[in-house]
């Protein structure tokens, strides 16, 4: 069978090494998008390691600038091996963090990757390190290996396949939902299949067919000019930190519950709660270096993987009031909570923050402003259910 063999072919490529050295020449190439110096970077690893790799696949390619001057190039490809076959769409990023030089465990230099080995933590001889090997140059590094290994063997692959390869994640895909704009008849195709994101736990390859979308936005609340002394003046005037502590109150619980029920789900599927039923989540030591899963957090009666994958989180990102760097005996006049809601795609998100304004108006806080982040940020959120045509 051409699977058999081609998983086959997948693995010598593996066990030989030569997946090994592929990435590692990928990791080499300093493509962070978050140093400033290192922009050419960003231009070389699509010019000299992504455009000859695609095109021995026989892709056809085409680099384009960023819409954004402050994001690096795109490069699509495009494999047309018929037009009536079903195109499927795959995405990765080039670019990486900074690399932190110094800063790593051993002496490691980011940018060369190595094998690991024996610690106080234990053998971690099957790990590899280097900057991009797990976000993002090692996932689509095992993409493109994968469609090699097909057309090695049966010398097709039996879809059409466009990949968009972007350099300007790490800074929040500046540019990105223009250039999909003006690309839209370009970049379409029947499925999207792409890998940007952690498994549930280090040895079960996961297959995610959706994303929990974000919004950001903030709670602040002004009272007055500067701060007062609380040995004059406390118990005379209100603090707002205590206004706002107790505005957040009335939207999350002490257990992270979701209070409002317009931030929340209406349910969850039949479908999506019978497949999360046999799914795991991780946490603790055997994690990856995840924290334990507090069983008693977010909503009560659901199970974790229904908490993190089908119902909604209220998070309080940072939250500021008078001067934490020179505390001062000084009722504070003003607070802001930056804030950030996960909802699931069955919520508009442009209903959240109305629904908060009437809420805290209902509960007393007039007070409290309500509003989206000055980078107005905002990730839709999507899912394919899994009794899906696509999924069967």
């Amino acid at each position: 069978m051409t699977r058999n063999a081609a998983i086959a072919q997948a693995t010598e490529h593996f066990d030989s090494g030569d997946f090994f050295d592929d990435l590692a020449r990928r990791v080499a190439i300093p493509s962070s998008a978050q140093v400033p110096a290192l922009r050419p970077e960003l231009d070389r690893y699509l010019a000299e390691e992504m455009t000859p790799t695609l095109e021995s696949l026989g892709f056809q390619t085409t680099v384009h600038p960023n819409p954004d001057a402050r994001g690096g190039p795109f490069l699509v490809a495009e494999r047309l091996e018929n037009p009536n076959l079903p195109t499927v769409f795959s995405y990765g990023h080039g670019d990486v963090v900074r690399g932190f030089e110094g800063d790593w465990r051993d002496g490691r230099d980011p940018w060369t990757m190595v094998k690991g080995g024996v610690t106080d933590g234990g053998d971690e001889s099957d790990r590899w390190y280097g900057r991009g090997t797990a976000d993002n140059k090692g996932q689509h590094s095992v993409n493109l290996a994968a469609l090699a290994a097909v057309l090695a063997v049966r010398g097709r692959l039996g879809f059409n396949c466009k990949i968009l390869l972007e350099m300007s994640e790490e800074v929040g895909s500046v540019g990105l939902a223009e250039f999909a704009s003006e690309h839209r008849q370009e970049l379409r195709a029947d499925l999207l299949l792409a890998s940007d994101g952690p498994r549930l736990a280090p040895d079960k390859p996961t297959l995610f067919m959706g994303s929990r979308g974000a919004l950001n936005f903030e709670l602040t609340i002004d009272l007055r000019e500067g701060g007062h002394h609380s040995g004059n003046w406390g118990g005379l005037i209100s603090n707002a930190g205590t206004r706002l502590a107790n505005a957040l109150a009335t939207l999350v619980g002490p257990k992270g519950e979701i209070l409002l029920p317009a931030l929340r789900p209406e349910a969850i599927p039949a479908s999506v709660r019978e497949v999360l039923s046999k799914v795991k989540m991780g946490g603790g030591p055997n994690s990856g270096g995840g924290p334990e899963i507090e069983e008693d957090w977010g909503q009560p009666g659901l199970s974790p993987a229904e908490r993190v994958f089908a119902w909604n989180a209220f998070e309080v990102l940072a939250i500021k009031a008078g001067n934490p760097d020179q505390v001062a005996n000084a009722i504070p006049p003003n607070a802001t909570a930056w804030c950030q809601i996960r909802f699931t795609v069955d919520r508009d998100p442009e209903t959240f923050l109305p629904a908060i304004r009437a809420h805290l108006d209902e509960h007393g806080f007039h007070d409290v402003a309500v509003g989206q982040q000055h980078d107005g940020f905002m990730m839709k959120a999507s899912r394919l259910l899994p009794d899906h045509p696509w999924v069967q």
